[in-house]
């Protein structure tokens, strides 16, 4: 057995589970979820669907499962069960994840091949935070109606460029050229053709790094869209900012409780996203694009606010930062409208993986690559584009790495708690000591983010069309 924590008190799998594998006569023992246990050991369990009926698929979580490499096995067109219709499946026998155990289900079962190269295997036991241990030998034994086949992709081989940034024109260019049939043209914003700046937008980043810019400036840009008037308004009166007495105006807005510097950020945000539609598919079990956002940066307000006065970098270009750190994702979808949809099938069946390895296998490049890139072509202010480009990478220590640092630090705290999508990751202590954080006051920030959950879910509703 491989050196793992065992859990020694009374079992924690569920009821269900212990009297399954007894039936079977299949020994096991109960292991502690650890993030540092091998990848290749612990066993992915997708439940896929079409007309004909389900599948359940089984591979190491250190590889990626293609649907493309399953359609040409199977010869079927398979997506995952429903997250909610899963939930109910497996509320029935009292789990809360799906186990890779095929007796459990009535489905037939396709597995990796090479799950069985390691001595043991690692399989959820229903329960999150405990998986089973079981022999190889043992594994196979449970197997036995189960057809194998080679399908997966080893993680080892997918390369996503997250610290190249300067590769990233060419690959973007590659990308296009991969998903075209026309020539490459000459010019990368004609290829990608890339809507232009809205004007509201275009005035709002003036503004924005106009040292004598003015209240009356902002208001002024704002009262011309009524749209835009009528949500900076609509902010100020949530209970979220607690304002007192009633808003009558977009100065009463930015005076009494917003302020010149939110009302910049918030504003371009909502400018922004206006510039590219939300796509009407998405993955499912994922947290809602604005809400996300929206918590992204309440998160790095707070961390912002609990950084050495020293090392604190400008907080209104730091909530913009968590604001627009995921608009990478509406991009591909512009960019990308035949293919999006197998992104967000491939996203479904590998809930173990980073985004990052998806768009990597299929694309060649991933949403923060082309993220920052139409940041740097919009002018937005270099700061921006780096945090977009580097959030993924918490060794990150070049130019402006603080902003980039604290959308790590942001979306992996969230992660943690249940928000947003992928894997949950430990975060490094150095990432830590370079904020001059320490992880006590950093989940605190997040605790109080949490707290506010239900007034800025309905602040994050006000970006989202009717």
């Amino acid at each position: 057995m491989t050196e793992v924590a065992h859990v020694d008190d009374a079992p924690h799998a569920p009821t269900v589970i212990r009297q399954l594998l007894g039936k079977l006569a299949i020994s096991y023992s109960e292991v502690v979820e650890d993030t540092h246990l091998p990848a290749a050991r612990k066993v992915q369990a997708v439940l896929v669907e079409d007309a004909v009926g389900a599948l359940l698929i089984l591979f190491p979580q250190n590889q990626l499962l293609d649907l493309n490499r399953i359609t040409e096995l199977t010869g079927r067109k398979l997506t995952a069960v429903p997250h909610d219709r899963l939930l109910r499946m497996l509320a029935k026998h009292s789990l809360h994840t799906l186990p890779g155990i095929p007796a459990l289900t009535s489905s037939p079962c396709l597995y990796e091949e090479r799950l069985l190269q390691e001595p043991t295997v690692l399989v959820g036991s229903g329960e999150p935070g405990i998986l089973l241990e079981i022999s190889s030998e043992d594994f196979k034994t449970m197997l036995n109606k189960a057809s194998a086949a080679h399908f997966g992709e080893l993680l080892s081989t997918i390369h996503p460029n997250l610290d190249r940034p300067d590769d990233d024109r060419e690959e973007i260019t590659q990308a296009m050229h991969a998903f075209t049939a026309r020539r490459i043209q000459q010019r990368l914003e004609a290829t990608l053709e890339i809507p232009p700046l809205a004007e509201t937008a275009q005035r709002i980043i003036k503004l924005r790094v106009d040292p004598d810019a003015t209240i009356d400036d902002i208001t002024g840009v704002v009262e011309t869209d009524p749209a835009l008037a009528a949500q900076v308004v609509s902010w100020a009166a949530s209970p979220y900012y607690a304002s007192t007495g009633k808003i009558r105006s977009v100065e009463d807005a930015i005076v009494r409780v917003l302020g010149f510097d939110l009302v910049i950020n918030l504003a371009l945000g909502l400018a922004l996203g206006k510039t590219l539609s939300l796509p009407k598919d998405h993955p499912q079990q994922t947290t809602p694009y604005w809400q996300q956002s929206i918590y992204t940066a309440a998160v790095i307000e707070g961390l912002t606010r609990a950084m050495p006065r020293a090392k604190r970098p400008e907080a209104g270009l730091t909530y913009l930062a968590g604001l627009l750190h995921n608009f990478g994702y509406l991009l591909l979808a512009h960019v990308f409208p035949p293919h999006f949809s197998l992104i967000c099938r491939q996203l479904e069946v590998n809930p173990h993986l980073h985004h990052s390895y998806v768009e990597q296998h299929l694309l060649g490049i991933s949403r923060e690559q082309i993220g920052s890139w139409l940041m740097r072509y919009w002018d937005m202010p270099d700061e921006l584009a780096t945090a977009l480009r580097f959030q993924h990478d918490p060794s990150y220590e070049g130019e402006h790495c603080e902003y980039a640092n604290l959308v790590y630090l942001s979306v992996r705290l969230l992660r943690q708690n249940g928000i947003g999508s992928g894997p949950k990751e430990d975060i490094p202590a150095e990432l830590f000591d370079r904020l001059g954080l320490s992880r006590e006051k950093a989940e605190d920030s997040v605790r109080k983010v949490l707290e506010a959950e239900v007034l800025l879910r309905e602040l994050a509703s006000q970006f989202t069309p009717q």
